[in-house]
């Protein structure tokens, strides 16, 4: 039973990882400007000549370090997070699957689906209790930190991220404007119907999931 319960959750962390990818394509492709954090990456890859996919590796390990000093936890999702997000977007962008959109209102659709579908990957990597993602990591942080409400303070993250990537060059427009104000919203809303409180989340450290699955083994070869 403990066993099927890691695998479990580990299935659900790659799920919500794969969804969380997804749904940033779908901002891109929503073609009226990028998402906050696309934004900062692309600015960052096109500044250092590293693809997107890339580029959000490289932020997600800046942020694991700035979580860690914030005394957050540091478990295999946050590790996998780091490192598969920016797989599955180069992989999904590469596979040219999702065509780019050309009329304005449907891209803003798309973009708003974009962002929902990021809201709900965030739930299942994050409900997985195997460590909250890099970004969403610092989002939980500042939660336990500040009182404001997440939806609050997830904005306040995404433009943060959108200043600076504008400075380094990433593409602002009307969709990232939209991505700004309706990240924490969608966010927001999605953990309330699924009534879904991110910090009451006991997330295992990297030894803990270690100990758990050999635990599991041990008495899986005992029966």
């Amino acid at each position: 039973m403990i066993l099927l319960k890691i695998v479990q959750r580990f299935c659900k962390l790659i799920f919500g990882l794969f969804l969380y990818a997804l749904g940033i394509v779908l901002t891109i492709k929503a073609n009226i400007g990028y998402g906050p954090w696309e934004v900062f990456h692309v600015g960052l890859g096109n500044t250092v000549g590293i693809s997107i996919g890339n580029a959000s590796i490289l932020v997600g390990l800046a942020l694991v370090v700035i979580t860690l000093l914030m005394g957050e936890k540091v478990g295999f999702g946050t590790i996998l997070n780091m490192i598969l997000i920016g797989v599955f977007l180069d992989l999904i962008l590469m596979s040219n699957l999702i065509g780019i959109v050309d009329h304005f209102y449907w891209g803003i659709l798309v973009l708003v689906l974009g962002l929902y579908t990021i809201s709900l990957g965030s739930f299942f990597y994050i409900d997985s209790g195997f460590g909250a993602g890099p970004r969403d990591g610092l989002m939980v942080a500042l939660k336990r930190k500040f009182t404001l409400p997440i939806g609050v303070i997830r904005s306040i993250i995404e433009l943060t991220a959108t200043t600076i990537g504008w400075f380094l060059g990433g593409m602002v427009g009307v969709g990232t404007l939209i991505s700004v104000v309706m990240i924490g919203f969608c966010v927001q809303s999605t953990f309330g119907i699924l009534k879904f409180d991110p910090t009451k989340v006991t997330h295992s450290t990297l030894n803990e999931s270690y100990q758990e699955l050999k635990l599991a083994l041990r008495l899986r070869n005992n029966t």
